[in-house]
């Protein structure tokens, strides 16, 4: 004798397509708001990787960290300031320059230009920090200069001190690459959920 199982009743049928299906839209929602967040890491780090490092090299600057407080509000410490080179001759009044405090050596500041002069035949800039009371005590030589202020960001200085040298390009490649893997990898997840349901909904349909 052959024993076969009873056939699902209709209302049966529907109750586990109805099961099935909430329970794919609610895998499917996580992994889309897990692609999305990895997405936006992806863009973010992708900024970063471009503030960074990208648009310095195309025009030659270097990108530096404020660590004092002498231009405050605009350049609080821990912004990330991009100097870019700057002929002397054409640094204005109110340019902010990035020099060093003394020729020949590496410790370097940025402040604002406040005057011009040109003293026995040579160009110097008189300088003063924002936040400061005075002008700072030296005129600045044009061979002290480094560049102009190209723009700045705030609190991305951090990042800048964090990630020194090659470290820093090949963190941010690094960490970039496993977000789009990532991503790549839930959007390929989702395909998959979606395929497996109607197969399932068609089995059970038979």
């Amino acid at each position: 004798m052959t024993v076969t199982a009873p056939s699902p009743l209709p209302a049966e049928l529907d109750s586990r397509r109805t099961y099935r299906a909430a329970q794919t839209r609610d895998r499917s929602l996580l992994q889309q708001v897990g692609v999305s967040l990895s997405a936006s890491l992806l863009i973010l780090l992708l900024g970063i990787a471009v503030a960074v490092v990208g648009l310095p090299a195309v025009v030659g600057g270097t990108a530096m960290t404020v660590l004092t407080q002498s231009m405050e509000p605009r350049l609080p410490p821990g912004s990330l300031v991009v100097i870019k080179p700057t002929p002397v001759d054409d640094i204005a009044v109110g340019d902010v320059i990035t020099y060093q405090i003394r020729s020949g050596e590496a410790a370097v500041v940025s402040h604002r230009v406040v005057s011009k002069t040109y003293a026995d035949g040579e160009l110097t800039f008189i300088t003063k920090g924002d936040n400061n009371a005075a002008v700072d005590p030296e005129p600045v030589q044009a061979v002290q200069i480094r560049g102009t202020l190209w723009y700045s960001l705030p609190l991305l200085g951090w990042v800048n001190n964090a990630l020194r040298g090659s470290d820093r390009t090949v963190v941010l490649a690094v960490a970039a690459g496993g977000l789009f893997l990532y991503a790549a990898g839930s959007v390929g997840s989702v395909v998959r959920e979606k395929r497996r349901a109607r197969t399932a909904d068609a089995a059970a349909a038979i």
